[in-house]
């Protein structure tokens, strides 16, 4: 698939991912709608681009219904259609399920999934009516392998993955120019443990664990990890897998599909026991 020419809504693309992403399509000539509810961010995404690059930030909350319905107008307005939708926008929630406030575990679920199929929904006529077309969602590696203490974000990227698969196959049947690619990354250095929400019974020392963990797990640049996401664009991939850790993982779901939860659970022990030599 040449990006060249391309005009690619991304979301979440005031830092992180979504941020490295814009730089990436940036390089290679494409039209760009960049969607974040973070003015500030999304504004220093947009004046580190290339001079040369088109690209229209948008100040956009993926929570907003109303708004949504206008997106469609604004964007033959900004672009004259779409080719490439880049689902990205995420959000999370650690803690033991029992302890997650139920207004918290709605939130992911919205940002994480409810707004990936009301945006796909919305611009699914726009992405049908061009000539060669791609949706990409952003689901995780915690959408092929589950966890403790990740049950609300397990359950909204197990949600992408599965809402993508299910729709890959509708579009190969009916409108086969439109591809669907489903990524999970693994560990990328983002701002995503940093903004999460806790259990009702998390204390600072549990929220500084946390983000302890985090740092020691969540080590790729953003940049490699879209640079990776491009490529699998490019050769158009159904399912792009971000990292070694990602790959690694992937694997061990699949020889012990159900007994790999006893590996993970053996690897965060003697990371917590390293981490608490430290």
């Amino acid at each position: 698939m040449k990006l060249e020419g391309k005009r690619i809504l991304i979301t979440g693309a005031a830092s992180g991912i979504g941020r490295a992403l814009a730089h990436e399509f940036a390089g290679q000539g494409t039209r760009l709608l960049l969607l974040d509810r973070n003015q500030n961010g999304l504004e220093e995404t947009a004046k580190g681009l290339p001079q040369k690059a088109e690209a229209h930030p948008l100040v956009f909350d993926v929570q907003d219904r109303e708004g949504l319905h206008q997106l469609p107008a604004t964007i033959e307005k900004t672009l004259g259609g779409l080719d490439i939708l880049v689902n990205n926008a995420g959000v999370a929630c650690h803690g033991r399920f029992a302890d997650i406030r139920e207004s918290d575990f709605d939130w992911v679920m919205d940002i994480n999934y409810h707004a990936v199929v009301r945006l796909t929904r919305t611009l699914l006529p726009l992405l049908i009516a061009s000539p060669e077309a791609r949706i990409v969602n952003l689901s995780s590696i915690f959408g092929i392998i589950a966890p403790a203490d990740e049950t609300t974000y397990v359950a909204s990227k197990f949600a992408v993955r599965g809402f993508s698969l299910a729709l890959r196959q509708e579009l190969l049947q009916d409108h086969p120019h439109v591809g669907v690619t489903v990524v999970h990354p693994g560990g990328v250095s983002t701002n995503i443990a940093k903004n999460a929400r806790a259990g009702e019974s998390a204390t600072p020392a549990d929220r500084q664990a946390m983000l302890a963990m985090a740092s020691k797990t969540l080590t790729m640049p953003p940049q490699k990890a879209a640079r990776i996401i491009r490529r699998g664009i490019e050769r158009k991939r159904t399912r792009i897998l971000v990292g070694n850790d990602a790959k690694l993982l992937t694997f061990l779901e699949r020889a012990f599909p159900v007994g790999y939860g006893r590996l993970l659970q053996w690897g965060m022990a003697r990371l917590q026991r390293r981490q608490a030599r430290q």
